[in-house]
């Protein structure tokens, strides 16, 4: 079983992202560790709660760089829609884990807020410093983080540059809060003594802020919501997309889900029923690069479905239920007697084939067409054998008293331009004639059919002796082929 090649730069693209998370897990480890002891030593519920966080950002940095190693492998049988989920599941557990330092922040901020707690702290210079080295660090890791991501389509690395961008916040936050705290402290102000608590109460709501907007996004991923890239005006358009490739009559079902940084779409197209096998193929292809436009690199199903066109024509309708049975008829001919109408048609079968068993068949078209098109009345079918149907005739040549005569009578036409390679065909008694005939470039189709039609029955007045004529009407333009 095959399933979705990767594109060839797939190796390079793994190594981008990798390279990513582990510089995002390395400098979260040295940040945390620099936060815990800094936190310990001064006492500082703000530095211990952003050391909090940035567990956090080493679990989640950690939790990302192992959705990277296997989001990116191939589909195989077990996961044919590839590892991708795994991505929207790291972010889960990240925003699960934020959730929770998030509630042992607050719990502890409102304790020393309402009974005055450790509310003093050691003076030091250093978590002025680790502070700042930490936003210098954020703000390094979470661009790169954010510049990959986009590049490279990868939520779980979106998560993390969200995540760590909004980590610079919170530092700040922390860092107002010590500098107050300090400055309480040395003149004494006891409001400021709670700067510190505070500042752990804003931390703690940005962290909650950057939870739920985390959280709604992998959810929506993991329940295969539709991805926000084919919404509302997008979902408009790639459907207006749709419907303007030539043969597709209904757009009848879209679907639309990402896993990781991948998209898949599912779409039924309505088209009409007496198009080939190798349209449907071609507007396969155009349906899939129109939804590729809109989500680059999605893997396309595009299922078809046959339709009756609005403009379908009798002889359409009675040959989309020959091909229905899978039969080949041609030769088709409607006659319309008042509001009535009569078809006669011939059905081709084996030459092998019973004549009981080819009755049946030609009964059942006949009764399927007047079921298909209540307005006809009456049909009479010609049942031949395929052989039969590949005429061989004795000779093949030119005959200039023909030719002649042909010309003579196609003058009293005007739109006749000029008649050439006029060719005799002779089948045992029978005498067929075939030639090309010039007409202006814009005249309409209905008057060529009614000035052939005309001259056939002119001709075959003059020279009864011929039982056809078919004529191959060509624009003045390009009248040699």
């Amino acid at each position: 079983m095959s399933y979705t090649a990767t594109p060839e730069n797939a190796s390079q693209t793994h190594a981008e992202k990798r390279s990513a998370a582990l510089f995002s897990v390395l400098a979260a480890l040295g940040i945390t560790v620099l936060k815990f002891l800094t936190g310990v030593l001064t006492g500082s519920l703000g530095m211990l709660s952003e050391a909090v966080h940035s567990t956090v950002d080493l679990v989640a940095a950690g939790i990302t760089l192992f959705s990277v190693q296997v989001s990116d492998r191939p589909a195989d049988d077990t996961h044919n829609y590839g590892h991708g989920k795994v991505e929207s599941l790291s972010a889960f557990v990240e925003a699960v884990i934020m959730l929770a330092s998030c509630v042992w922040i607050v719990t502890e901020a409102v304790r020393r807020i309402a009974f005055r707690e450790r509310l003093s702290l050691e003076m030091s210079v250093w978590p002025f410093v680790v502070l700042l080295l930490s936003i210098i660090v954020d703000f390094t890791r979470s661009k790169r983080l954010h510049r990959i991501a986009e590049q490279h389509a990868s939520q779980a690395l979106e998560a993390d540059a969200i995540h760590f961008s909004t980590d610079i916040w919170s530092s700040s936050a922390v860092l107002l809060g010590l500098w107050a705290s300090y400055a309480g402290a040395r003149w004494k102000i006891p409001a400021l003594q709670l700067a510190d608590p505070i500042a752990a109460l804003v931390v703690s709501g940005i962290i909650l802020y950057v939870v739920w907007g985390l959280g709604r996004r992998t959810v929506d991923a993991l329940l295969d919501a539709t991805p926000k890239e084919s919404r509302e005006a997008t979902r408009m358009e790639m459907e207006r997309d749709l419907m303007a490739i030539d043969g597709v009559l209904a757009v009848d079902r879209m679907r639309t889900r990402r896993s990781g940084s991948s998209y898949f779409a599912d779409l039924t197209l309505g088209l009409a029923r007496n198009l080939t096998f190798q349209r449907t193929e071609q507007i396969t292809t155009e349906a899939t690069a129109a939804v590729e436009r809109h989500l680059p690199g999605a893997d396309v199903v595009v299922h078809t479905v046959p339709m009756a066109p609005v403009a379908e024509s009798v002889h359409d309708r009675i040959r989309a239920v020959a091909a229905r049975q899978n039969l080949t008829i041609h030769d088709v001919t409607v006659q319309q007697f008042g509001k009535e109408l009569h078809v006669e048609q011939h059905l081709e079968v084996r030459e092998t084939m019973p004549l009981r068993q080819a009755h049946e068949l030609a009964t059942k078209l006949e009764t399927d067409i007047k079921r298909e098109i209540p307005e006809v009345t009456s049909i009479l079918t010609h049942i031949e054998s395929e052989p039969a149907t590949i005429e061989q005739p004795e000779s093949q040549e030119r005959d200039r008293q023909l030719e002649v005569r042909l010309r003579r009578v196609a003058v009293a036409f005007p739109e006749v331009l000029d008649i050439h390679d006029v060719m005799v065909t002779r089948i045992g008694a029978h005498l067929k004639m075939s030639c090309h005939c010039t007409m202006p470039d814009d005249l309409s189709m209905e008057r060529v059919h009614e000035v052939i039609t005309a001259l056939e029955g002119a001709f075959k007045l003059d020279a009864p002796e011929v039982d056809r004529l078919l004529i191959h009407p060509e624009p003045e333009t390009d009248n040699r082929r």
